[in-house]
């Protein structure tokens, strides 16, 4: 049996799903180290009683059942864009049904675009608790040690940042084995320990996650905050859809991580049942005294792995933020000639790095940070649900009635863990919402600016007609083909104005071109490029790219047909202008002229044309000009 991965090419299902497995789970599975913990001994704790203990891990089976088994693996899944999933792509989607409803558009738009923001929240939390939370079993494999848990830890994580240039490739195939083992761990600790209380198999029955919320009242409302922390990672699964496909991701959850990880939060309540002490760390004490150390080193690798699927998470979703506008070029280096989803943006590594390490110095222990994780996580899930609904109705045609019970539905449970998690927002929960704010004015500034800025070059671009008739014989034609870079379809791009106004000449061959990215993952070969004639050698050329896709101007030119490109493509006759524009911010008032500022900052932090179209340094000319805006 074999299954569609992200490049298109037949695999086996099992190597999908062990590959999967390595990836997808990392964040969803090391959850187990701080779930239980947190629910009873967190900054809310619950009283550490047999009733509780039933309620609380009813309350992690359902909420696995509800958010992960159900919401996200049958339905989220299947609101895939061309295979790719994520908020990104999902927007993208969303997007191009609702473009003839501009208020609901905009509504799509920055949700969309928020819960991008807060993805980048939870990829600096996830590597720091993570890494941290496994480091601290120090505590009890070697008591002794554990000053040296913050210290290990920020050096771990500079490795992990570290080799991130060298690409994933080789590391990336031991993920797969490694979390293997990791999950057959967890399963086999839950059994060792159901042993001292099996009644905890009781807690099945969502009976008692309604018995303990009636019960408990405000307080069981609290623990939501802490029991959330078992489903952090639900929406990897949809975001690296598009690496491993719909069906290995489904058969990996069901067969293997879902089994194991329900088993070992059992394990941890029946552990508690019988040793209320071991609450200082429920998932250590699970393991003979003997064998703590050996746990402590693989939860250390499935903490890394985890942390690795986040840090290459946050390179594609930037890739795909450049792709679609919302953030200015950047350099982006690709690790791997086989893999295109193996890439490297320098920029973005060594900010998470340092916002990373700032975390573990600044909260220095997995409890403190558990204060400031889920509230990126449950506000990704409301955005989730409701741009899942617009699919439903926009897209997939549901009935209405029966759209609005199932997304109620969902966001009754949603909105229940995003209050719950609220109440952190003064112990740390601000940190991934003032982290998300950032991103959301970054992204937003960058799509505003540059359609004003496109709209300007628009309006004041000479017309193509009026610029061939202006030309006359006495502008002499060089040999050679020159190619304009252009943002627009339309008129006279300002570098090929300045060219013949300052150098007085015109190439025998001009060629117009724009890249377009569309809102698609990947474009056809046989749609790449397009070709327009508008008068005797002077062509309007548009390339098309998806928004998985890297462009490269001359690679593409060099793969086009004669016929399909209009000329014959010899590169060493090519040359490429670029406009360079200085962008001069106006003075508008208030907090329009600060995003104005910051938008010409960000223009200048931009990586240019020439490095991010990858033209020959060579055969590129740059042209300068100065634009208000």
């Amino acid at each position: 049996m074999t299954a569609h991965g992200g490049d298109g090419k037949s695999r086996n299902v099992a190597g999908l799903m062990l590959a999967a497995i390595g990836v997808v789970f990392g964040d969803i599975g090391t959850s187990p180290l701080y779930a239980m913990k947190e629910t009873f001994s967190g900054p809310h704790a619950l009283a550490m009683d047999r009733g509780n203990i039933l309620g609380v891990l009813s309350l992690v089976f359902w909420a696995i059942t509800i958010i992960v088994s159900f919401k996200y693996v049958i339905i989220i899944m299947r609101a895939d864009n061309r295979g790719e999933g994520g908020s990104l792509a999902l927007l993208a989607l969303v997007s191009h049904a609702a473009e003839n409803n501009r208020r609901l558009s905009l509504l799509v738009s920055a949700l969309g675009i928020f819960a991008a923001a807060l993805f980048y929240g939870d990829s600096i939390i996830t590597p720091a608790i993570s890494v941290l939370s496994a480091v601290e079993g120090l505590q009890v494999a070697a008591p002794h040690l554990e000053q040296w848990v913050v210290p290990l830890t920020l050096g771990i994580l500079f490795v992990l940042f570290a080799i991130q240039s060298h690409g994933t490739d080789l590391v990336g195939k031991m993920f797969g084995p490694v979390m293997l083992v990791w999950f057959l761990t967890l399963a086999i600790l839950g059994i060792r320990n159901l042993a001292h209380a099996p009644s905890v198999l009781a807690a099945l029955s969502p009976h008692y996650a309604i018995s303990f919320l009636f019960r408990e009242g405000w307080h069981a409302f609290l623990a939501l905050g802490s029991v959330v922390l078992a489903v952090t990672g639900a929406e990897a699964l949809y975001t690296d859809m598009g690496h491993f496909g719909r069906l290995p991701i489904r058969l990996a959850w069901y067969i293997l991580v879902l089994p194991a990880l329900v088993l070992n939060y059992f394990g941890q309540g029946a552990l508690l049942i019988a040793h209320p002490e071991a609450i200082a760390n429920p998932f250590f004490n699970l393991a003979p005294s003997h064998l703590a150390l050996p746990l402590v080193i693989l939860a250390t690798l499935a903490t890394v792995i985890a942390s690795q699927a986040v840090i290459s998470g946050a390179f594609s979703v930037t890739r795909q933020a450049i792709q679609l506008g919302f953030l200015p070029r950047m350099e982006i280096i690709h690790t791997s000639e086989e893999e295109m989803g193996q890439i490297y943006l320098p920029f973005v590594n060594w900010l998470l790095m340092v916002m990373v390490m700032i975390l573990v110095v600044g909260f220095k222990t997995s409890s403190n940070l558990a204060a400031a994780y889920g509230v990126a996580v449950t506000g990704t899930m409301v955005i989730d649900a409701l741009l899942v609904g617009t699919v439903m109705l926009l897209i997939w045609k549901w009935n209405p009635r029966k759209v609005k019970w199932l997304i109620g539905g969902f966001l009754v449970v949603d909105l229940a863990f995003f209050l719950a998690n609220s109440i952190k927002i003064p112990d740390g929960g601000w940190f991934p919402l003032v982290v998300g704010g950032l991103i959301f004015t970054l992204l937003t500034t960058w799509k505003d600016g540059r359609r004003r800025l496109l709209a300007r070059l628009k309006a004041d671009a000479l017309p193509v007609e009026d610029f061939l008739a202006s030309l006359s014989d006495r502008v002499p034609r060089v040999p050679g083909t020159a190619v304009f870079l252009t943002g627009t379809s339309e008129g006279v791009p300002i570098a090929l104005l300045h060219n013949m106004k300052h150098n007085k000449i015109v190439h025998e061959r001009v060629v117009l071109l724009t890249v377009i990215v569309e809102e698609v993952p990947f474009v056809p070969e046989e749609r790449r490029l397009e070709n327009r004639l508008l008068a005797p050698n002077f062509h309007r050329v548009f390339l098309r790219y998806g928004f998985m896709e890297s462009p490269n101007i001359p690679k593409a030119l060099a793969h086009a047909r004669t016929d399909q490109l209009g000329f014959f493509y010899e590169p060493m006759s090519v040359s490429y202008f670029v406009s360079r524009e200085t962008l001069l911010p106006s003075e508008r008032p208030g907090l329009k002229g600060l995003r104005d500022n910051l938008f010409a900052t960000l223009a200048r932090m931009a990586t240019s044309a020439m490095d991010f179209f990858h033209l020959p340094s060579n055969r590129v000319v740059e042209l300068g000009s100065q634009i208000e805006i």
